[in-house]
């Protein structure tokens, strides 16, 4: 077994362990859904950074950007961060003051029930693409990994077992937690990948350059 996947399954069992270790706060539904309106501010921002920063976009968002450039991820990541600053900017606070549990509560409260059973359901399909895509992201780790043993729609299935088993029993509080713990490895791995890039390229102003290279080139073109 090499080492990166020992470090794996070393990684993927303190994950559930954190998780099933957070359900024991969970004694309500509030607990269970925002984990109490309890969360410090840097349990959330790993969470939020967690969130948008997933299997996809370690795998997905840096090949799209080397086929298509700059152009090809304006969705994602520029689109998706740019949604996160409006809604704090402008909602997150009015909304985080009427004590809801939810985006659909609001619509009750607002409306009905059918508006939020129906803006609940948008939702819910809307995030259907996105959660595909962390998912098969996930499962091509576990096939890469495994040299092919586990096949890709396996590692899927395996992928997504390992999260709902966490979340199902603990919530918000399991999500916030393991969340701080994938941050941080991820933070560290960035950082000593870039470092790894920086070397290669020649050393960190060579690699600065090369980073803005993409930006002066469609400046150049307008």
């Amino acid at each position: 077994m090499s080492t990166l996947v020992a470090f794996v399954i070393v990684y993927l069992i303190i994950s559930v362990s954190i998780g099933l270790y957070a359900a024991r706060r969970v004694h309500n539904s509030s607990d269970y859904a925002n984990a109490g309106r309890s969360l410090p501010s840097y349990i959330v921002i790993a969470t939020v950074f967690a969130t948008w920063f997933g299997s996809e976009t370690v795998l997905g968002i840096p090949a799209k950007f080397a086929n298509e450039g700059l152009r090809g991820v304006v969705e994602d990541p520029f689109g998706a961060s740019l949604c996160l600053i409006l809604v704090g900017l402008f909602f997150a606070r009015k909304l985080y003051r009427m004590n809801l549990l939810t985006i659909g509560d609001y619509y009750r409260q607002r409306y009905n029930r059918p508006v939020e059973v129906m803006v609940s359901l948008c939702i819910v399909i809307s995030y259907l693409g996105w959660v595909a895509a962390q998912i098969t992201a996930l499962g091509l780790v576990f096939a890469t990994l495994s040299n092919g043993v586990i096949s890709m729609s396996s590692g899927m299935i395996i992928g997504a077992s390992i999260v709902l088993l966490y979340t199902l029993f603990g919530g918000m509080w399991s999500v916030a937690l393991t969340d701080f713990f994938q941050m941080t490895i991820i933070v560290v791995g960035l950082l000593y990948i870039a470092y790894l890039v920086a070397d290669l390229a020649g050393g960190l102003a060579s690699f600065c350059i090369m980073l803005l290279m993409p930006v002066s080139s469609i400046f150049c073109q307008r």
